[in-house]
C-alpha cells in the first residue's frame, strides 16, 4: 500500500492508464483502478473527482507552475519570449511523467468524452495563461492571442517529443518557437512579412 498521498496518485494514475489502456476507458471502474493501485475506493476519489480526471492530474501542477513561471521571467522581454521561457521551467515536470504521457494520449484519442475534457482543459490552461501575462501588464487582446498561439507551440513540440524517444523536451520547445519565429518573419503569399 502506497504511503504517501503522492505515492498513492501516482499509482492510482498508473493503474488507470494500465487498466483504460488493456479494458478501454469505459468498461473500467473506479473500483478497479482503486484495487489494481492497491488502495481504497475512498482513496481514488480523494484525489480524482472522477475516473475521467486520473489522465488529467497534473493539470493543477502545470497551471500553478507556469503562473508562476510567467512571472519570474525577468525584464520586459516580448510576450512570445515569456512563454518560451516559463515553459522551458516545466520540462522536467513533463519530462518525468514521459512513460505515461503516450499511453495517455492514446486512450485520449480513442475516447471522445476525453477528447472533449482534454479540449476543455486546454481551452482553461490558455485563460490561465493569459491571465498571467495580463497581469504582466500586456494589454488582455494580445495575452488572450500570445496565450493561443504559445499553447499550440508548446503542443506541437509536446507532440514531437512523443515521437521522438531520442530527444529532449527543450529541444523541441526550441525548434517549434523557431519555426513559430519564422513564420511571423517570412514574406506571405502576397510578399510582405507580418
Amino acid at each position: 500500500m502506497p504511503r504517501s498521498g503522492e505515492q498513492a496518485r501516482s499509482r492510482l494514475q498508473e493503474a488507470a492508464i494500465t487498466l483504460y489502456g488493456r479494458n478501454g476507458y469505459d468498461a473500467t471502474t473506479t473500483a478497479e483502478i482503486a484495487a489494481a493501485a492497491g488502495v481504497t475506493e475512498r482513496t481514488f476519489f480523494r484525489h480524482f473527482a472522477d475516473k475521467r480526471e486520473v489522465l488529467f492530474g497534473g493539470e493543477s501542477v502545470m497551471r500553478e507552475s507556469l503562473t508562476a513561471a510567467i512571472a519570474e521571467v525577468s525584464g520586459t522581454p516580448a510576450p512570445l519570449a515569456i512563454l518560451r521561457a516559463a515553459f522551458r521551467t516545466v520540462v522536467p515536470y513533463l519530462e518525468s511523467h514521459r512513460p505515461l504521457s503516450e499511453p495517455r494520449s492514446r486512450i485520449i484519442a480513442e475516447t471522445p468524452a476525453l477528447r472533449e475534457r482534454e479540449l476543455a482543459k486546454a481551452a482553461n490552461m490558455v485563460e490561465v495563461v493569459a491571465e498571467a501575462l495580463t497581469a504582466r501588464g500586456i494589454p488582455a487582446r494580445r495575452a488572450r492571442l500570445t496565450a493561443e498561439v504559445g499553447m499550440a507551440t508548446i503542443g506541437e513540440a509536446i507532440r514531437l517529443w512523443r515521437n521522438d524517444s531520442a530527444s529532449d523536451l527543450d529541444e523541441y520547445i526550441t525548434r517549434s518557437f523557431d519555426d513559430l519565429k519564422a513564420l511571423c518573419t517570412e514574406p506571405d503569399a502576397f510578399g510582405e512579412a507580418l
